[in-house]
């Protein structure tokens, strides 16, 4: 008499997609990852109406542009694959998602196995950010049952958004700037 058992699920890298320089650089992140543990990748971009869910069933006709916005977001998370790989397909097993919700509690959700890895960009937050804005790398790891893993923000991403700043703000700006914001300093001076 045998004792039935449950196929193993494969392993799987659960990473979230929004876009931005900071979540390019976890699907990045995550793709190696992957390839490493020999496990399935699913890149996953979580959406929620423009003025929210509440505000979404409080107004029925917010309900006849919910596939619309549907369709953006799937737009979104194919540039987002376009930029890392080249093209919609990652070259691994698993499957893109698009998911309805705020970030954190969809991550959370879907990677919900003890063999799953969840990467999010853990991207640089100012003060009133932070306030404003609630963090969906907190929220994962206070909440995620499986192993976490955060990307940093690239370098190169914080000096250009300083230079940015500085220009929108019309003040000076010299290569000089940008090579101390990424600590590499003069070099034959």
């Amino acid at each position: 008499m045998s004792e039935y058992q449950e196929p193993v699920a494969a392993a799987r890298v659960v990473v979230g997609v929004s876009g931005s320089p900071g979540s390019l650089a976890a699907l990045g992140r995550a793709a190696a990852e992957a390839r490493s543990r020999g496990a399935e990748l699913w890149p996953v971009l979580a959406w929620e109406p423009p003025e929210g869910d509440l505000a979404a069933r409080r107004f029925p006709a917010a309900a006849t542009v919910v596939p619309e916005w549907e369709r953006l977001a799937g737009e979104r998370l194919l540039g987002a694959l376009r930029a890392v790989f080249g093209g919609a397909s990652t070259g691994l097993p698993g499957a893109a998602r698009v998911a309805r919700g705020a970030p954190g509690p969809v991550l959370v959700r879907l990677a919900d196995r003890d063999t799953d890895l969840l990467v999010i960009g853990a991207g640089g937050r100012g003060r009133l950010r932070r306030a404003l804005w609630p963090s969906v790398s907190r929220y994962c790891l206070a909440r995620a049952t499986c192993p976490v893993l955060t990307v940093p923000p690239s370098p190169l991403h914080t000096a250009l958004a300083h230079a940015h700043r500085r220009n929108a703000l019309r003040l000076r700006l010299d290569s000089g700037d940008v090579e101390r914001e990424l600590g590499l300093g003069r070099h034959g001076a």
